[in-house]
């Protein structure tokens, strides 16, 4: 993990038990990093949607005496650093956040051991089940559409309901050992069951997410964080994309066969004229 503030701040956090109000907290000042240890209680409570007393009961579980103190305390550990100028509006706002965004996800991969780990635990799973629900299930389809090119066997699972633990029971009997899932805002309640029932199978798994924080960190093996940008209407997911690629990149790289597939895939593209050139 890098020394930026956002890294400093994650791991302040990283080593308390916290509720899924804390956890938004503890989200929105990682994504403010460079603001967080001047704002007010009330303009926290602001931006990350909560009230002002839960910002004071957030400081006291991370073992401060109140906010005020917290606050003395990031100042220390996450100065505050010098930003380029303010952007001319609020779509070019959603942009630079989405560009810090990447510059975090970035930061977070000087580290690549986690990535490489989860290529060789994706890669490894045959079938490999791919979850993604709601604003998630483009993330899922993505992924899958482009793992089924080099994985023999990839099985995207983006719809919820009583037949989604059918297929989590399908993959494993088919010998699954591992389970991708890519979680986003707001967190179905069914992902987190989903997760749940997949490692009471057996199966570990490894999730792409929001945030460290999110609801589905207590039933992820190994969690991997993109953030997202919360600027316009909808949220944006420029990251959790690309770190989606980068686990492909890290899966193909423990797939002794990928290149020989993605061949043999262009050879009948051409012979089908499959793609306008």
């Amino acid at each position: 993990m890098s020394d930026s503030p956002a890294a400093r701040l994650q791991v302040l956090f990283e080593g308390h038990r916290l509720t899924p109000t804390q956890r938004r907290i503890a989200h929105c000042m990682v994504r403010r990093a460079a603001d967080a240890p001047f704002l007010s209680s009330v303009e926290l409570a602001e931006l990350a949607g909560v009230s002002q007393p839960s910002v004071t009961r957030f400081a006291v579980a991370l073992g401060f005496d109140g906010y005020p103190a917290l606050r003395r305390h990031l100042r220390d550990v996450a100065p505050a650093e010098e930003s380029g100028a303010t952007a001319a509006n609020e779509y070019q706002q959603a942009v630079d956040a989405e560009i810090e965004n990447l510059r975090h996800l970035a930061e977070v991969l000087a580290d690549p051991a986690p990535v490489e780990r989860a290529g060789r635990v994706l890669a490894a799973s045959r079938p490999l089940p791919v979850l993604g629900l709601r604003a998630a299930a483009s993330q899922a389809y993505g992924f899958s559409y482009f793992a089924a090119k080099v994985h023999p066997d990839v099985r995207l699972l983006d719809e919820g309901g009583t037949m989604l633990a059918d297929r989590v029971d399908a993959a494993v009997r088919a010998g699954a050992s591992a389970l991708l899932c890519f979680a986003l805002p707001r967190h179905p309640r069914e992902v987190v069951d989903a997760l749940a029932y997949a490692q009471s199978a057996g199966l570990t798994v490894v999730t792409v997410a929001d945030s460290a924080f999110a609801p589905v960190a207590a039933h992820s093996d190994l969690l991997l964080p993109a953030a997202v940008g919360t600027g316009l209407a909808f949220d944006t997911a420029c990251a959790p994309m690309l770190l989606g690629r980068v686990l492909l990149e890290a899966m193909c790289d423990n797939l002794p066969d990928a290149q020989a597939r993605l061949e043999e895939f262009d050879v009948r593209a051409a012979a089908r004229g499959l793609f306008v050139e």
